[in-house]
């Protein structure tokens, strides 16, 4: 099976690493892409962390190679999408063909998997409305805004709703992925 993934600059890191690993590991292919950069490019990554403060703190985190040229995507030749959170997302949903590209995904029913703050994508697509949707806490005035149901959970928790899995930030990554693999397998 076949797995987009759309990241960008500032992406949090242990969201962009590890499922594109995991998934991998698991026997996926996952084209990892990003807006106005080509397969062999990089990106910068940060990483967040929960360290008693009253939000997350950020780090520089590494670089990341992508391995699929975003102009090439084809919605057609994937079985389902996965969009990580961090900073990206925030300038990723002005990108009309991202939002198309999102849009596509819902349309077909296709599985899609987005984490942190990567449902201000699913917002901003306006593919969420009666959903119910977890993201980072400091999301769900968007996500109510977009007519879903936001669901707080704990930090290591997930939810599934119809083709959507979401989850607040990367400690859920076992549920997470979990229920996202079990999506691409019930395809």
């Amino acid at each position: 099976m076949n797995i987009l993934m759309i990241t960008g600059d500032y992406v949090e890191d242990y969201e962009n690493m590890v499922p594109f690993q995991a998934l991998k590991a698991c026997g996926y292919e996952v084209d990892a892409v990003c807006p106005n950069k080509v397969k062999g490019d990089t990106i910068a990554t940060s990483i967040h962390d929960f360290e008693g403060d009253q939000t997350y703190s950020e780090k520089r985190g590494h670089n990341f190679a992508l391995n699929a040229n975003f102009a090439d995507v084809d919605v057609a030749k994937y079985d389902g999408l996965y969009l990580p959170g961090g900073r990206a997302p925030e300038y990723l949903r002005l990108n009309a063909r991202v939002i198309e590209i999102i849009q596509a995904f819902e349309a077909a029913h296709k599985p899609i998997a987005s984490i942190c703050h990567g449902p201000q994508l699913l917002t901003a697509a306006n593919v969420i409305h009666g959903k119910r949707v977890s993201a980072y806490p400091a999301c769900e005035p968007e996500v109510r805004l977009a007519g879903a149901d936001y669901i707080s959970l704990e930090m290591d928790q997930a939810i599934t709703d119809g083709n959507l899995v979401t989850a607040p930030a990367w400690p859920a990554h076992p549920e997470f992925l979990k229920q996202f693999m079990a999506l691409l397998a019930a395809r």
